[in-house]
């Protein structure tokens, strides 16, 4: 197999690809941790060349038209396995290794190697919308790996990428910007008595449709390029909370728990999306009633197992994780102000014990009883007292 990748790129030989790349050896090195195996680093040159080969090779197949045969991976289930394996952290290569194998092996009329990755993940990944490609030309910013380049493609529909600045520029104005545009609107909408530790912690989706709210799927898992929806749309206003579609499954899992802990983990100054995503969703999600009550809704598609298991995952995918910054704490201020309302808390007993006729009348006739049950006590005292 490897022989047959190598032959695909329009080299002179192999071993003047090992000497290009022995070059960037112990800057790619820096990459790793500092207690690599002896034999690991004496190889280490053939190793990057040839994993970053499949994968230069891969992303370029997966781009080329659907129609042409795919020399490396001719079943869609492979090819969408090969995609989850790229994206899991401990498999990542030095994206400028990548960068430079590209460079090596030009081929006619091909695009930039960002629009290819993008082109070759966008619809492995359901509801994950990446940026479009027109933000991306023009990105100087040197990435990490292959990680970092999808973790840029996402994000909220509202925001842009900073094109044309250096990696520290570029991270310090992000963070001065939003930091900067949440404390001013906090100022304006947060109430007071509201602590903004409050807004870490909202109720589940069942309690808060108790207490009125209202539940609206938005989006769609199809690909459709008029839908720009993105998976961190969640937005909250008037008593009606919107959440776009989504489908938990493997590949959904394992995408969401390498992005955590890219975030987690990584020294770069980037926004915690996906965290902060997990996050909310597992306030929302409390048990497998929760998602249940998502499922007709049509806010969670059909996929992987039974309620609870899906209820597991939110919670294993919060479980450690830190949100120093809250990117949804508008929304969740928003909905505690809904909640303290008192026509909200009418709402709630009227969802818990009139939900239903049966309920009603269960209620009613609870009322009922328990008013001739003091009737009945009052008449027997005041008789009592007669006597």
């Amino acid at each position: 197999t490897t022989r047959k990748i190598l032959n695909l790129a329009p080299w002179k030989s192999t071993n003047c690809c090992i000497t290009e790349i022995d070059k960037l050896k112990y800057e790619a090195l820096k990459c790793y941790g500092e207690n690599l195996d002896g034999d690991i680093v004496d190889k280490f040159s053939e190793m990057l060349l040839l994993d970053g080969c499949f994968v230069v090779e891969f992303i370029r197949e997966c781009w080329k038209d659907e129609e042409k045969e795919n020399n490396i991976i001719k079943l869609e289930w492979m090819k969408c396995q090969v995609c989850r394996d790229m994206v899991l952290l401990e498999n990542q290569l030095p994206f400028f290794v990548l960068v430079i194998l590209y460079r090596m092996t030009p081929l006619p009329n091909e695009e930039n190697l960002l629009y290819m990755v993008r082109d070759t993940l966008l619809n492995t990944f359901p509801k994950v919308k990446f940026i479009p490609k027109s933000e991306i030309q023009g990105i100087t910013k040197r990435f990490d790996h292959l990680l970092d380049v999808v973790h840029m493609f996402c994000r909220p529909s509202g925001e842009k990428v900073e094109q044309n600045m250096d990696a520290n520029t570029q991270n310090q104005c992000c963070k001065i910007s939003f930091c900067g545009n949440m404390s001013l609107q906090l100022a304006k909408e947060m109430p007071p008595h509201l602590k903004i530790w409050q807004c870490y912690h909202i109720p589940t989706a069942r309690e808060l449709f108790d207490t009125g709210v209202s539940f609206l799927k938005i989006g769609s898992v199809e690909e459709n390029n008029e839908d720009k929806t993105s998976l961190f749309d969640i937005t909250f206003e008037k008593g009606l909370m919107k959440i776009p579609c989504f489908t938990i499954d493997d590949t959904m899992e394992t995408f969401m728990r390498n992005m955590i802990a890219f975030e987690q983990h990584t020294s770069k100054e980037l926004y915690p999306y996906f965290s902060n995503y997990a996050h909310l969703m597992t306030q929302l999600i409390g048990s497998h009633r929760d998602v249940n009550f998502l499922r007709q809704n049509k806010i969670i598609l059909k996929g992987m197992g039974d309620d609870k298991e899906v209820a597991s995952i939110f919670k294993k995918l919060s479980d450690g994780v830190a949100i120093p910054d809250f990117y949804y704490i508008q929304e969740c201020s928003k909905l505690i102000q809904h909640c303290e309302k008192p026509w909200s808390q009418k709402a709630s007993l009227r969802h818990n014990y009139f939900q239903s006729p049966w309920a009603g009348a269960s209620t009613v006739a609870a009322i009922t009883l328990l008013v001739l049950t003091v009737i009945q006590t009052v008449l027997a005292f005041t008789g009592y007292v007669n006597k």
